[in-house]
This record gives structure tokens, C-alpha cells and sequence, in this order.
């Protein structure tokens, strides 16, 4: 396949240009990011990298003129940006899909042109009122801007995938941890702080109380369901093109001893509580748990424990070091 990846530049899209290089499910591989990313290392394919930001007038129309075979849609702001910001957020998260589906669609009705569209969804779809375990047919009530956001990414895509513009499938992922690298503006971001950095013997904020329950999955499991999405039929989808991924649900007193059985009490002593209510008042309409029959019966596998997320942060970790 032809793959381009927008959003190429963070964490997960790097992630999944290596796989596709590694992994030899591309022939040629197009990254786009506001900052350019950079190419994965010794793929044999041709590599088209580029810098753009893609609510900008034509800079879609650019990303899609080596007609590529999939469309792995990352690009987007996170969720506390998004509820800080919100001019941004629609800007980013919104208008730009919106440009990005209608650039598919003038070329799909000149030439014929239909490629499969791979949007990466969130979990703050969701919101109150929400049942402790959230069924596949839960309908979208999102309580954010981002999570706003992310229900009409969803909506758009079912709708010019149902005119046949392109062959799309939304992916709602679970929250990413352990995050490497520095923390990010998503209010989730504390997930990974209070593992990454006690591991790395620094000082972690905790800003909601140990009761908090989420839905999880790691970078690794990420990569694999953006890779299976772009390969598997996607026909049973029918007119539902979104679905929440398989994940894990887990308490931050879970994560907790996660850590201490890890890295020690040292570790978990590296924790310090410190309430934010603006942060807590948007993780508290977040879902804790899922169904995912239907994730699973088309082939998409998550995580088994929580230490196993932390033991591959470590295993990569000093991997790089």
C-alpha cells in the first residue's frame, strides 16, 4: 500500500511509520505533521515527508496528491487544549477533518479516487449519564469540546463513507499509557506521569483521587489496531463505522501497585496528590469500562494487565538508552 499518516510526528504515528516499515505493508509512505516528520529508518519505499497544517486551504489537496491507498487520520489537539482553547480545538479537530473528507471526496468524484480513511476516535465520545460498563450501542453524548469534536470526526465519516466517497473505519482508542517522552496537554496525561516519571526517579502530580477508574491500552496495542484496521474487510461494519477498542480497566490505586510491584515503594513514594478540580471535572465524565464484542469479532486484541503496560514503557525505555 501507498500509507499516508497524518499526525506523523507524534508518538503513535511514528510508531506506526515504523511498523509499516518493519513490517513491509508499504510500498510508500507519505507523513505529514505541523512539523515534519521524520522518515523511518531503512525502509526501501519512497518516502514523502512534509510539514503542514491542514485546516490550512489546500494543504489537504496537497497531502493527497500521490493518491495514497490508506489514510491514517491522527492529527488532532488533545483534550485539555481543546476545552482550554476553543476556537483551536473546532479549528483542529473539526474543520480540518471536514477538509481532509471533502479533498477525498472532489477527487474521488473527478477520478474515482476511494481510499480507505482510518480515524482515530476517542473514548470522550462518551458521557453522563453512563452505566459502569459501556455497551457497543452507547449512544454519543460527549461532555467536552474535544470529545464534541470527536463525534462529528465520526459522523462525517460515516456519511461519505455511506455516499462511497472513501471506505472508512473510526477507531475510539483508549487512553495510551505509559506515554513516553514529556507530558502533553491532555488531561489524561497524569495516567502516565504517575508511571513514567517515579520510574525515571522524579516527581509525579496526581491531581484526582485514587478511586478514578479508566479504559487503557498501550502504545504497542495503538500501533496494532491502526495496522489490523488498515487490512481487515471492513463490510461488517455496515453504516456503525466506529467502534471502541479493546482495552483494560483500571483504577489509579491500580496503577498504583502496578508501580510498586514494578519499580518498588520508592517509586510510588515519588507520587504526590495535589487536586485539580478543572482536571477532574472532565475526567469525571469519562467512561470507566466497554464492551467491545465488536472490536473483538473483527480480530482487534487488547492488553491482559496493567503491569504489563509499565513493563513495556521500562523495556522500551532503555531500549533507547
Amino acid at each position: 500500500m501507498h500509507a499516508l499518516i497524518l499526525g506523523a510526528a507524534g508518538m503513535i504515528g511514528r510508531r506506526l511509520a515504523d511498523a509499516l516499515a518493519a513490517q513491509g505493508d508499504a510500498r510508500a509512505l507519505t507523513l505529514v505533521d505541523v512539523v515534519e516528520p521524520t522518515a523511518p529508518a531503512g525502509f526501501a519505499g519512497s518516502v514523502v515527508t512534509a510539514a503542514a497544517d491542514l485546516s490550512s486551504p489546500g494543504a489537504a489537496e496537497a497531502a493527497l496528491i500521490g493518491r495514497p491507498d490508506v489514510i491514517f487520520h491522527l492529527a488532532a489537539i488533545v483534550s485539555g487544549e481543546a476545552e482550554a482553547d476553543l476556537e483551536k480545538g473546532y479549528r483542529v479537530n473539526l474543520d480540518a477533518t471536514r477538509l481532509l473528507f471533502d479533498a477525498i471526496r472532489h477527487a474521488h468524484v473527478a477520478e474515482g479516487y476511494r481510499p480507505r480513511v482510518i480515524f482515530t476516535s476517542s473514548l470522550a465520545v462518551f458521557g453522563p449519564p453512563l452505566p459502569g460498563v459501556i455497551p457497543d450501542d452507547m449512544i454519543l453524548t460527549p461532555a467536552t469540546s474535544y470529545g464534541t469534536q470527536k463525534a462529528m470526526g465520526e459522523l462525517l465519516l460515516a456519511d461519505y463513507t455511506r455516499r462511497g466517497f472513501f471506505d472508512g473505519i473510526g477507531l475510539r482508542l483508549p487512553t495510551i499509557c505509559v506515554r513516553p517522552g514529556k507530558p502533553n496537554k491532555a488531561a489524561s496525561g497524569f495516567f502516565s506521569g504517575i508511571i513514567r516519571e517515579p520510574l525515571a526517579g522524579q516527581e509525579a502530580i496526581l491531581p484526582v483521587p485514587d478511586t478514578v477508574r479508566h479504559w487503557f491500552a498501550s502504545p504497542r496495542s495503538a500501533t496494532e489496531y491502526l495496522l489490523h484496521a488498515a487490512r481487515i474487510d471492513l463490510s461488517p461494519l455496515g453504516l456503525r463505522r466506529s467502534l471502541t477498542m479493546p482495552g483494560l480497566s483500571a483504577t489509579v490505586a491500580d496503577e498504583i501497585e502496578a508501580l510498586r510491584r514494578v519499580g518498588g515503594d520508592a517509586a510510588v513514594a515519588l507520587i504526590r496528590r495535589e487536586p485539580n478540580p478543572a482536571i477532574q471535572a472532565i475526567v469525571e465524565t469519562w467512561p470507566e469500562a466497554f464492551n467491545t464484542r465488536r472490536a473483538l469479532d473483527l480480530g482487534f486484541k487488547g492488553d491482559a494487565r496493567f503491569d504489563d503496560l509499565i513493563e513495556q514503557h521500562l523495556a522500551e525505555s532503555q531500549s533507547t538508552t
